[in-house]
């Protein structure tokens, strides 16, 4: 078992110079197009002390995270189960960490620093104009960014379309989690989740359901 750094560097060679210097303290253009162009990310948080830690995804529009001119992430928050896990360990520790993705590019890009929650109508109203005003925005100061290589993402093939399963290879949602706390009831249709989760956003971007 390994229990030392010093035990583990004895099975990796030493991190080439370009992988130890890429690592920003802030968001440089590339990072900032990056962003722009990325309509998910995951974003892990922990909590108060000896809480597990925890990641959640966040999707939207390319470029549903803003990047303000300091260089700040902003983060709307949007409709969810209201756990608030990733809200709730913010409060405790502002410490967090987010992995943004673009659909068909395999790099990814990490982002790390220290998190605020805001309500102030100044945050929440610079998302009007595309959804609806969210409950509050996540203020991301950044303390470092890297461009993350491409071999995850091609060893799992995530892009390509032979890589997708029909549905129905899985229990629909509402059945697993009814197995799991053992509801009795019939659950709700795959279809009628779906289109249930749809007017909900929907309505959250201010559109007019379909």
């Amino acid at each position: 078992m390994i229990t030392t750094e010093d035990q583990l560097r004895t099975l990796y060679a030493a991190p080439g110079e370009r992988a130890v210097r890429k690592q920003l303290a802030r968001l440089d253009a590339h990072c900032r197009r990056f962003v722009a162009l990325s309509p998910l990310c995951v974003i892990a948080t922990g909590g108060a002390d000896g809480s597990l830690l925890d990641a959640s995804p966040r999707g939207g529009p390319p470029g549903f995270v803003q990047v303000t001119d300091a260089g700040d992430l902003l983060l709307p928050d949007a409709g969810g189960n209201n756990r608030l896990d990733t809200l709730t360990n913010l409060l405790h520790d502002p410490r967090i960490g987010l992995l943004f993705l673009i659909p068909g590019v395999d790099e990814t890009l990490r982002v790390n620093g220290t998190a605020r929650l805001r309500d102030e109508a100044a945050f929440t109203s610079l998302f009007a104009a595309e959804r609806q005003a969210p409950r509050l925005v996540v203020q991301v100061e950044v303390r470092e960014a890297y461009l993350h290589c491409a071999k995850a993402l091609m060893r799992s093939r995530l892009w390509a379309p032979a890589s997708q399963i029909d549905r129905s290879e899985l229990p629909t949602l509402n059945q697993m989690i009814h197995d799991q706390i053992g509801n009795p009831a019939a659950p709700e249709s795959q279809a009628d989740m779906v289109g249930r989760y749809a007017r909900q956003i929907e309505a959250e971007q201010g559109r007019p359901p379909a």
